[in-house]
């Protein structure tokens, strides 16, 4: 098995963000899971780097109510080097740690050719792609009643409608390789009764520029109740003849790899006994579980 999506996280008695000994720690827990390959995926917005060299996107929105929680979010998050951050997993790595060196590349529309060529720049093993944020409203942020409200005066088909197309963005920018948990606009629990439409527009964007697809537990955790993407969904994406990463997308230790073998009955029910795995931005085929 593995996980292609992990996040670092500060620990509580240190001010330091990245450490080898939180990387180990998370090896450890993949082990005991069965998992023998993990990626680390901090958010690129996370970076001074990525966000100097795409600006401020969220002014050019307009007044949204959204706003000023958003360009607050962006202010306390990005505070870490880019360098930094690969060369610590570089390090990792060179200590024989199961690791490869990854980002989580979140939708900057309209700019994602200049996120590409900052990346480019670095050694990256696998990079996948998500859309966490519509113009400056954070759809997915369950704890902020601002971000909430706004599901309940949208048009849900409308905000399916635009992540739909961010996420057909992502796919055809070249600058990922996988797409996250392609149906988190759901994650609040607001499905359209054309789910369905939807699905099949992603379907085809993602087969269209042959990403690899991200299934994901962490869906079980939130208000949805479900997995990363949804069963009608998975269905669509392999008969697409979609390539698969799992993940948790654990922010500590103690969810890495979690309901790994879940992930993995999910697959093989479906014919499907391969995942992807990548070196270099290079995709290769690997068991589903292993030997």
């Amino acid at each position: 098995m593995l996980d292609y999506h992990l996040h670092l996280w500060p620990h509580e008695d240190s001010s330091v963000w990245y450490r080898l000994d939180q990387i180990a720690q998370y090896c450890e827990q993949a082990r005991a899971q069965g998992v023998t390959e993990l990626a680390l995926t901090e958010h690129a917005h996370r970076f001074i780097d990525v966000m100097d060299a795409v600006g401020p996107f969220w002014l050019r929105s307009g007044h949204e109510p959204t706003a000023g929680a958003f360009a607050d979010y962006m202010d306390f998050h990005a505070r870490n080097s880019l360098e930094e951050y690969v060369t610590l997993a570089q390090a990792a790595k060179a200590e024989g740690l199961p690791v490869k060196i990854g980002l989580e590349v979140d939708l900057v529309a309209g700019q994602m050719d200049v996120v590409g060529e900052l990346l480019a720049q670095y050694p990256f093993d696998v990079l996948i792609g998500s859309v966490h944020w519509l113009d400056t409203w954070q759809f997915d942020d369950l704890d902020n009643p601002v971000q909430m409200h706004e599901w309940t005066v949208r048009s849900v088909e409308a905000v399916w409608d635009q992540y739909a197309r961010g996420l057909e963005e992502l796919a055809s920018s070249k600058c990922v390789d996988v797409l996250a948990h392609p149906d988190l606009v759901k994650v609040a629990g607001y499905v359209p009764a054309n789910a369905g439409d939807y699905w099949d527009f992603m379907s085809e964007a993602a087969a269209r520029h042959d990403v690899t697809m991200e299934l994901s537990s962490a869906g079980w955790r939130k208000p949805i109740g479900e997995q990363y993407p949804a069963e009608g969904f998975l269905d669509r994406l392999v008969k697409k003849g979609l390539t698969f990463t799992t993940a948790s997308d654990a922010h500590r230790y103690e969810r890495v790899s979690e309901r790994s073998d879940e992930l993995a009955a999910l697959l093989e029910a479906r014919g499907v006994h391969e995942l992807a795995s990548y070196d270099a931005r290079t995709r290769t085929m690997v068991p589903v579980r292993s030997v």
